[in-house]
């Protein structure tokens, strides 16, 4: 997972499928966000549902953050694991839908975490690059970052 991954230029039947299946993987295992290389797929395809409805961003950007918030967070890569990360309490991206419309998006808290997080993967980066301290073993999952 530290290659950049490509651009979609087209949505084809395999990358809706590609969409499902990547929602579907992240409700399993009770994660808040999945991106295409933690699926061994590199492509800018992200997949995001903090509890207000499955967002899917095709080749997404950060426009703009501010803010600064603190808090552990895991990866559906690492399971059992968490660490402290600092990211932006505001972010806005926009990114394009399953019918390659463009959207913009803005989130903050865990939304914004989430978005920072999972387009950090499609870059080839990792959170426990950013992790302040080292990682911890957690017991719980639904409260899990991504």
């Amino acid at each position: 997972m530290t290659k950049k991954c490509r651009e979609i230029t087209e949505i084809t039947p395999k990358i809706r499928e590609l969409a499902e299946d990547m929602l579907d993987t992240m409700y399993e295992a009770n994660g808040v966000g999945l991106a295409g290389p933690q699926v061994g797929v590199l492509k800018r395809i992200v997949v995001i549902d903090i509890g207000e409805g499955p967002v899917v961003m095709i080749n997404p950007v950060i426009l703009e953050t501010s803010g600064e918030q603190t808090g552990d967070e895991g990866c559906l890569s690492l399971p059992g694991k968490a660490g402290t990360v600092t990211r932006p309490n505001y972010v806005k991206a926009r990114a394009f839908d399953l019918d390659m419309e463009e959207y913009e998006i803005e989130g903050t808290e865990l939304m914004a975490r989430a978005i920072c997080h999972e387009l950090d993967h499609l870059d080839g980066h990792m959170y426990t690059e950013k992790v302040e301290g080292p990682l911890h073993e957690v017991t719980y999952e639904s409260d899990e970052e991504e």
